[in-house]
C-alpha cells in the first residue's frame, strides 16, 4: 500500500465501573486504521484491561469494510462478545463509524462526547 493510502481513527465510550477496563482507563478507546479508498479496516486496537479482549477486537474488526455501515459489525460483538465492555464497545465503533462519514465528505473531526 502507498503511503497516504489510510486514515486513523479513535472513537472513545464510558466504560462500566467495577470492571478492571474502568479501573485502569475510566474510558474505552478504540483505534482503527483505515483504507481510504475502500473503507476496510487494516489495523485496530483497543483499551480492553486483557490481551484476549484486545485480540479477540482486532480480529473482529481487521478486513472489515466501513462502507457497509457499522451495524452488522455491532451486530457481531452483541451476538459474539459477552464482556462487561459490549456496549462501551458498540459506542465506539459508532463513534468511529460518524468520524469515518465525516472524513468521506470533507467536514470537520467530531469531538469526542
Amino acid at each position: 500500500m502507498s503511503e497516504g493510502n489510510t486514515i486513523f481513527i479513535t472513537g472513545y465510550a464510558r466504560i462500566p465501573q467495577g470492571i478492571t477496563a474502568n479501573q485502569l482507563y475510566k474510558v474505552l478507546g478504540i483505534a482503527v486504521e483505515v483504507e481510504t479508498e475502500t473503507g476496510e479496516i487494516r489495523d485496530a486496537d483497543c483499551t480492553l484491561a486483557t490481551t484476549v479482549g484486545k485480540r479477540f477486537f482486532r480480529e473482529l474488526v481487521v478486513g472489515y469494510n466501513l462502507e457497509a455501515g457499522v451495524e452488522p459489525l455491532v451486530r457481531m460483538f452483541e451476538d459474539r462478545y459477552y464482556g462487561s465492555a459490549k456496549k462501551a464497545v458498540i459506542a465506539a465503533l459508532r463513534v468511529v463509524e460518524q468520524r469515518y462519514e465525516a472524513f468521506k465528505i470533507g467536514a470537520p473531526m467530531l469531538e469526542e462526547e
